[in-house]
């Protein structure tokens, strides 16, 4: 039996990953198995950039973790090596990283991973890592709404060199009839 000090570790672990849980939005479990150092260091480096929160966990600290938070579903999927990814702020950055590697790396697998609490499925799994980034998202959502305000821009201002042209041409034509009229008077009248 584990002494009294391993047991109080393990239960702030287990508490810790629970507060975990309940505090992300999202979250992903990987089996990580047959990855080196050098992958491992930019995986956990691009997951640091997007403010995703990346540790080998032990399975059966997590699946406690899970019974507390209500996260059952992951339960199964606890054997082999395990890692667990969170993020607070944005949905899709997790999947989107990870599943991304794994098509690259043959022993690293996506298991599972839940969204808002639930546990969800591998299609949606897939369907989330191929979302774009928030400012991508940010940045289609803002040309749509630019697009209307733009082509008015460019009315209106086609308006304006219209204007000008039909000023310029105006200016001309005035310029052009005292020149006609004089040429006009100077000619002999035929009677």
């Amino acid at each position: 039996m584990p002494s009294q000090s391993v047991l109080e570790q393990k239960k702030a672990v287990v508490a810790e990953l629970s507060e975990r849980l309940k505090n992300s939005i999202t979250g992903v479990v990987v089996c990580y198995e047959g990855i080196n150092t050098e992958d491992d260091t930019k995986l956990r480096k691009e997951l640091r950039e997007n403010n995703v929160q990346y540790t080998v966990v032990k399975n059966t600290l997590l699946a406690r973790a899970c019974d507390e938070v209500g996260l059952e579903g992951l339960k199964p999927v606890l054997e082999g090596t395990t890692a667990l990814a969170t993020s607070d702020s944005e949905y899709a950055a997790a999947a989107r990283i990870l599943c991304g590697y794994a098509k690259d790396h043959d022993n690293f697998k996506v298991k599972s991973a839940y969204l808002d609490g639930a546990v969800i499925d591998m299609d949606t799994i897939t369907a989330l890592s191929k979302l774009p980034t928030r400012e991508v998202l940010l940045a289609n959502v803002l040309g749509a709404f630019q697009a209307p305000i733009a082509s008015f821009a460019r009315a209106v201002q086609a308006v304006v060199d219209l204007g000008g042209a039909d000023a310029a041409i105006a200016a001309k034509s005035a310029e052009e009839a005292p020149a006609e009229a004089e040429a006009e008077a100077e000619a002999p009248v035929a009677e």
